[in-house]
């Protein structure tokens, strides 16, 4: 009898968009503008959060977070999508599809704390305004962060370390953009139901409940805007409000039909639409979304430019 189930196989790969060859220039052109952009916009809002003061508020720290976080979300998928719509050969090895699968998980699992940790923070300060000062201090903010990275790299360890035991022993094509779950799932030459039941519960568990407290607080939220007497003061609070949840929709609609589910898929097209959705479009509108709906960020991010636009002045000046 072997120790345990290891992979024949060296390496998989990943077909990505299979039927749009005659279109893929256009298509890593698309793709190689999104992710600029992405990584471009989230670099704007953490920087701009991390240099002015005025910004320096447990909100906006936890909008700087989750823009370091898409920074790092993007980069586990996107490049490798970029490099197989350029190359002939789109294999990852199996090592490298593991580690792939990790850090998307654990990316994601810290983005569903985080996006709570935020939903929280906005109850605190519409529901318990006066408690919110001394309760949302700058150390329990970089705690909430800090805990929310170190829970969601713990989350995918257990899955990682099933699927790792599973023999892939035929084919190796993964119907997908990028190494996931429920494609390797499709793969392995062995029963994987309890693989998929564990994928489950898992993913429940973070999405569900995170979700769940999200809907509850804002629920609250709407609750005690009502209450308020003006139709500025009304305006003002949802105004704080409507950028994080217009996130929280648009991420969390597509993960749960993706991930919340006793199947291994259900259709390679909805599987692929969906991880284009959380993966690219999700990270993409996140720094569209906070910069173009808060006055606060646009106005601290002309500060920025043209304070250093100014010290530029200043030193040519020095130099003549």
């Amino acid at each position: 009898m072997e120790p345990h189930n290891r992979s024949s196989l060296a390496e998989f790969v990943l077909l990505g968009f299979p039927k749009m060859g005659h279109i893929k220039g256009w298509l890593f052109a698309l793709l190689l503008l999104v992710y600029l952009f992405t990584i471009c916009g989230n670099m704007l809002i953490f920087l701009v959060i991390q240099l002015d003061a005025a910004l320096h508020t447990p909100m906006y720290r936890l909008v700087s977070a989750l823009s370091f976080l898409e920074l790092w979300y993007t980069a586990t998928t996107i490049p490798k999508m970029l490099a197989n719509l350029l190359s002939e050969k789109k294999t990852i090895s199996f090592a490298g599809c593991l580690l792939q699968t990790y850090f998307f998980h654990s990316l994601g699992a810290s983005e569903c704390y985080l996006l709570t940790a935020m939903a929280y923070d906005r109850y605190l300060a519409i529901c318990r305004p006066l408690h919110y000062p001394s309760v949302m201090t700058p150390t329990v903010c970089g705690k909430m962060a800090a805990a929310c990275w170190t829970c969601g790299f713990l989350c995918p360890i257990s899955e990682v370390i099933l699927v790792s035991q599973l023999p892939f022993c035929g084919y190796n094509e993964i119907q997908h953009i990028f190494c996931d779950f429920p494609p390797l799932l499709s793969l392995a030459c062995k029963d994987t139901s309890t693989n998929v039941l564990v994928d489950f519960a898992i993913n429940a568990f973070i999405i569900l409940v995170t979700f769940l407290f999200i809907m509850v607080s804002y629920g609250r939220i709407i609750s005690a805007v009502l209450k308020i007497n003006t139709a500025a003061g009304r305006m003002k609070a949802f105004s704080t409000c409507a950028s994080h949840l217009t996130v929280v929709l648009t991420f969390f609609g597509s993960i749960i039909f993706m991930y919340v589910r006793l199947r291994k898929s259900y259709s390679l097209t909805l599987d692929r639409t969906l991880a284009v959705i959380y993966s690219v479009l999700t990270p993409l509108v996140n720094p569209i979304i906070y910069s173009l709906r808060n006055k606060e960020l646009i106005k601290a991010i002309k500060r920025t430019i043209f304070r250093k636009g100014g010290r530029a002045n200043q030193n040519k000046c020095i130099l003549r």
